[in-house]
């Protein structure tokens, strides 16, 4: 792949995002900005701005937790407390009551807005695991597997893309003799947009990480995963490892 194969991808992630948002004034001083981004219901995931004191406020209204709390996925345990407050500072968001909420002056409204939205799909990504389905939280099976096989990691790193956008992976395995830098993500579930948002985030950032470096997506396939979907991954050089055939990579990152 090359820089300009990069460089479209990015064009054509902006412009796909700026063709499927819209923006509609709700009572008084907030704007509803709805995104291209799909919740689990398949529904457009929608924010709100408004200016307050000299900045701008961006929050979910409490979307996310409410309809996580609504759906049976309770966060009423440490061990869950502990772990969405893990997620909501690796993208410099805060929880307000139930509401995932950032702060932003102009200039920094387009990365606030970015972080807000990859912090609610997050969200809903580790929580929406209720027990019928999964009985554990996947991202601790990802630990717990990393952990057991002696897989040496950083947890919960971000990196800075070229585009000037930070973005958050899961752990990221440092460069051994064997083996060059190697990132790692977990993904709960493995549609379409969640993996557009590992596959831009990964794009962006791989241009500035050694030449060398690799990208894993590992994928709770509890479910069926679409086949678009892994090749998506591979296509742009992501390994997909789905979570029944873990074991084929546990060499690699292991070295």
């Amino acid at each position: 792949m090359t820089v300009a194969e990069i460089e479209k991808l990015l064009k054509d992630y902006r412009d796909w995002l700026k063709d499927r948002t819209t923006l509609r004034q709700v009572n008084g001083s907030w704007v509803e900005i709805t995104t291209p981004y799909l919740d689990r219901h398949n529904d457009a995931l929608q924010i709100y701005a408004r200016s307050e004191n000299g900045a701008l406020i961006l929050t979910d209204d409490s979307y996310i937790i409410h309809d996580l709390e609504a759906s049976g996925c309770k966060l009423d345990t440490q061990k869950r407390k502990d772990l969405l407050q893990m997620t909501l500072n690796g993208f410099g968001v805060k929880l307000n009551h139930e509401a995932i909420e950032v702060q932003a002056t102009p200039e920094s409204f387009p990365l606030r807005k970015h972080n807000l939205i990859q912090a609610m799909l997050a969200v809903n990504d580790l929580f929406y695991l209720a027990k019928p389905i999964v009985e554990s939280l996947f991202y601790e099976d990802v630990v717990a597997w990393l952990d057991a096989n002696d897989i040496r990691y950083t947890p919960s790193v971000k990196f800075n893309g070229i585009s000037g956008y930070d973005h958050h992976f899961h752990f990221a395995i440092p460069k051994s003799k064997k083996q060059p830098e190697r990132i790692v993500q977990a993904i709960t579930r493995p549609t379409r947009d969640n993996a557009l948002l590992f596959i831009n985030a990964w794009g962006d950032t791989r241009q500035v990480r050694a030449p060398e470096s690799k990208a894993y997506a590992v994928l709770n396939d509890e479910q069926p995963i679409p086949g678009a979907v892994l090749e998506a991954f591979r296509n742009y050089d992501i390994r997909p490892v789905p979570w029944t055939e873990r074991i084929d990579v546990v060499m690699e990152l292991a070295a």
